[in-house]
């Protein structure tokens, strides 16, 4: 999976089919996220919670998979209260990786124990089929999730101040969050999130990151396939992997 992913922040089903189908004219792209926002847990709220009422449940039911799902490998990033409650559904319209936030909920063991038993490697998924990260803010202690580092395939960190929102400023806090981190943690694969440009990108990659998301407001339509190829050279200069 690329060290590049472009991030999808919908209002409609109608907004993601578009973004989609341009990130499927790019060779380059084999992954995509899909940011979902409750407007509970963060705001404002966007596809699914915003949108057709019913229309979620209605592809769900049908076993409509996501657009491209042949083409793409999804990651769902779930800044929702409850995530539990929906990433079986999210896991049904095709998606191999989810993103529970650590600070979503206030029984974050119980949803992790859950999550692995119902869908992860209790259930002899392999790794590369289906994979589960926890997210962390800013400002949250990275204690909140080092007991779960043996239950989780990914940590991603947040490099901007909010969450849900395109187009904020880089964090420079971050980085010794990630160097900290990667010390302690030599072989867990991590990925940066919020505030993504190409001058932050080098300094996240030197940091320690693994994956760079990519929102909108880095890709501008005009200039999309240039740009996404500039970050992916970047990646390149780094020698970013997976681990």
């Amino acid at each position: 999976m690329g060290a590049i992913v472009p991030a999808i922040l919908p209002h409609s089903k109608n907004e993601l089919i578009e973004q989609l189908d341009r990130f499927a004219s790019l060779a380059d792209i084999d992954a995509v996220q899909i940011d979902v926002i409750d407007g509970r847990f963060a705001s404002p709220p966007d596809w699914p919670y915003a949108g057709k009422a019913g229309e979620f449940a209605r592809m769900v039911a049908d076993g409509e998979l996501l657009p491209h799902a042949d083409r793409f490998k999804y990651d769902i990033d779930l800044m929702v209260t409850d995530p539990e409650l929906v990433t079986g559904s999210w896991l049904a319209l095709g998606a191999s990786r989810v993103t529970v936030h650590a600070e979503s909920t206030s029984y974050l063991p119980r949803v992790i124990t859950d999550l692995k038993h119902k869908y992860g490697h209790d259930k002899d998924f392999a790794p590369d089929l289906i994979s589960f990260g926890l997210a962390i803010n800013i400002a949250t202690d990275l204690g909140l999730i080092e007991q779960f580092v043996s239950d989780i395939d990914y940590v991603q960190f947040t490099g901007a101040a909010t969450l849900g929102k395109p187009g904020q400023p880089f964090d420079r806090r971050v980085l010794k969050r990630i160097e900290s981190f990667r010390k302690r943690h030599p072989d867990m694969t991590l990925q940066a999130d919020g505030g993504v440009t190409l001058t932050s990108a080098p300094e996240l990659l030197a940091a320690g990151v693994d994956r760079l998301i990519v929102d909108s407001a880095a890709l501008a339509p005009a200039t999309f396939a240039q740009d996404f190829r500039k970050f992916l050279a970047l990646a390149e200069r780094y020698g970013t992997y997976e681990r």
